[in-house]
């Protein structure tokens, strides 16, 4: 609990600029150029969801605007959105993503840890 409170501390400490956020996002969701008209859709729709959780999330509105709320936002997307295919064994999948290791939130993580 010692060393999550001392992460926390450390990602509260660095400062996101909206443009930087922005950017994050488009790592995290990059556009190829020969995307179809669906897929370029799925995208921008991905892209807006995790905006909006970060940007408008109730429970982070009292939270600066810093890599804290940049990692739980993609955290709550990672966790929470609605999948664009939801197949039978879905929330068996996310689970196990979620316990093993989600590879959305440790990239958003690690993105934040560099700047």
């Amino acid at each position: 609990m010692t060393e999550l409170g001392k992460t926390i501390d450390s990602l509260n400490k660095i400062k996101l600029s909206d443009r930087k956020v922005y950017e994050y996002i488009d790592e995290l969701f990059p556009l190829v150029v020969d995307a179809s008209p669906l897929q370029r859709k799925n995208i921008l729709r991905l892209k807006e969801d995790v905006k909006m959780r970060y940007f408008d999330a109730p429970d982070l509105k009292r939270v600066g605007k810093n890599g804290y709320r940049f990692v739980n936002a993609v955290s709550d997307f990672a966790t929470h959105a609605k999948p664009l295919r939801e197949r039978a064994n879905y929330r068996e999948s996310l689970f196990a993503r979620t316990v093993e290791g989600n590879a959305m939130i440790d990239r958003a993580f690690e993105m934040v840890k560099a700047a």
